[in-house]
């Protein structure tokens, strides 16, 4: 395997330099070229705003790599810090862990489900100053 690696390698040198062309470079770069994007394939679809509507309140994914870390804010109205954001996939379902910690959010917590026929993440949301947990979801903003 090694060896085979080592010569599309040096196949592609070659071609890079114009001494010889052929298949090899490009099958080993498409190869390549999928299993980065393999790793984010799912996460981008959670970039965005989404309103949960029983409240207002706003999640807004502004990107996520791809080991699932979130750049994230949370606004209610005005924004609330957000000390953790992290996206996962779990039994081809893709899960969003979002942990509040602010004034009046001492680490609550929101564990959502994308549905992607709907479009919609729903889950569970812990208040953590009142110790009680929540039935919620989120609507993606237009």
């Amino acid at each position: 395997m090694r060896r085979s690696v080592f010569m599309a390698t040096i196949a592609c040198v070659a071609i890079a330099l114009g001494l010889q062309s052929g298949p090899e470079c490009s099958a080993q770069g498409k190869k390549e070229s999928s299993q980065g994007t393999k790793a984010r394939i799912g996460f981008e679809v959670l970039e965005g705003r989404w309103l949960r509507p029983d409240g207002g309140y706003i999640i807004q994914i502004k990107s996520v790599d791809a080991g699932g870390k979130m750049e994230a804010g949370y606004f209610n109205p005005r924004p609330i810090n957000v000390s953790k954001a992290q996206a996962t996939k779990e039994s081809g379902k893709i899960k969003v862990f979002v942990e509040l910690n602010d004034v009046g959010y001492p680490g609550s917590t929101y564990t959502l489900t994308y549905d992607s026929k709907q479009d919609v993440l729903r889950g569970v949301y812990y208040q953590a100053a009142m110790k009680q947990s929540f039935d919620v979801y989120f609507t993606r903003m237009k």
